[in-house]
């Protein structure tokens, strides 16, 4: 008991409240996202958020409940699951907006993608618990760790879901450069990559051969490919400093904004909250960023270093990915927006990924 009491005492509340304040936000913002002004109101979907908020809580704090130490004897068996779902997409899963991503399980609507991103920290966490050979990890070193992700990256580019496969991507580079990856092997990597991108293009569905396009020259089809990007630049700029006032986003409350409570969530809060508001919400995501890294070095071994790095990764590329993409800085990808846009699997699967986040800070002092 005296553990737990110190446990207790080291709960990481400033984590949790970052968390809660940005699902808060969330759900007003999908509320105001499906608000119609004629029907003077909104669809269920701000109170479903709220439900797997709850769900996500339950979740989260049995993140934080099993010590981080023993999640090593469950990383692979979860990748298998997760595996598996996502196998179990390509023959039986529900089709909407031309992707094939989600398991109809009755009581809810699971996307596996959603989990993998957890899976691969998990997995390649384990991997790398031990510590890397002196000169560092070098590419022919990668074939194991290439194993774990390639299965999951191919899985969702088949969906089709390229913002989901770039992002597993990322954390995986991000993992293996936290877990000793030499410089020059990352560069070669990366060069590589370069040069095969010419050779990616005809792998891309036509759809998102175009967004390539827009983003390069936006106005190449104002009226077709490129209309979403540039209402959502429109939406974001017409906020101004201050915003036009909560339920009162022209762009939003006209429909000219694609997906407004999913992927282009953060066009609508700009619209409505203004320039002021934006730089407050991506500051509550960099202190949540800085007090993981502050974790990571805390942490007492390499495991917890590695499975917080890995989360990190989770939380800072989809925001980066997601800003960039709706502010017109990047193609527009299927990215949701971490504990801010709707959606049950992303909502679940990021307060788990806090709850591990606090459980490495809560146990740096059981040594």
């Amino acid at each position: 008991m005296q553990i737990d009491r110190r446990l207790a005492s080291h709960f990481d509340w400033t984590l949790l409240g970052l968390a809660i304040g940005l699902v808060l936000l969330g759900i007003l913002t999908i509320y105001s996202a499906t608000y119609s002004v004629t029907e003077k109101q909104a669809s269920g979907l701000a109170t479903k958020q709220f439900y797997w908020f709850i769900v996500g809580m339950v979740a989260m704090l049995g993140a934080v409940t099993v010590d981080y130490h023993h999640l090593d004897r469950l990383a692979y068996p979860f990748y298998g699951v997760v595996l598996f779902l996502l196998l179990l997409v390509l023959f039986i899963g529900s089709v909407g907006g031309g992707s094939q991503r989600w398991l109809n399980l009755g009581f809810f609507i699971l996307q596996p993608s959603e989990p993998a991103k957890l899976a691969i920290v998990l997995a390649l966490t384990k991997y790398l618990q031990y510590d890397e050979p002196p000169d560092g990890y070098r590419l022919r070193d990668l074939w194991a760790p290439f194993l774990f992700v390639a299965p999951l990256i191919l899985l969702t580019l088949v969906q089709p879901d390229l913002g989901t496969a770039i992002v597993l991507s990322l954390i995986f580079m991000s993992i293996m450069l936290m877990g000793g990856l030499r410089l020059r092997s990352f560069l070669y990597l990366a060069a590589t990559g370069v040069v095969l991108m010419p050779i990616a293009w005809h792998f891309l569905k036509s759809y998102q051969q175009k967004r390539i396009l827009i983003f390069l020259n936006p106005d190449l089809d104002p009226l077709g490919a490129g209309y979403h990007v540039i209402q959502s630049k429109i939406a974001v700029g017409s906020g101004r400093l201050l915003g036009k006032g909560y339920l009162h986003g022209t762009q939003n409350q006209l429909d000219f904004l694609p997906a407004q409570h999913t992927d282009f969530i953060f066009s609508v809060f700009a619209e409505e909250w203004g320039l002021l508001s934006c730089l407050f919400l991506l500051g509550l995501y960099f202190t949540l960023i800085v007090l993981s890294l502050r974790v990571v070095a805390r942490a007492k071994d390499r495991f917890g270093s590695l499975l917080v790095f890995g989360v990190l990764a989770i939380f800072f590329w989809q925001v980066t990915i997601n800003v960039a993409m709706v502010t017109g800085l990047m193609p527009v990808v299927g990215i949701p927006l971490p504990l801010l846009s709707y959606g049950g699997s992303s909502m679940v699967s990021m307060m788990v990924a806090v709850g591990l986040l606090m459980n490495v800070s809560m146990r740096r002092f059981t040594f």
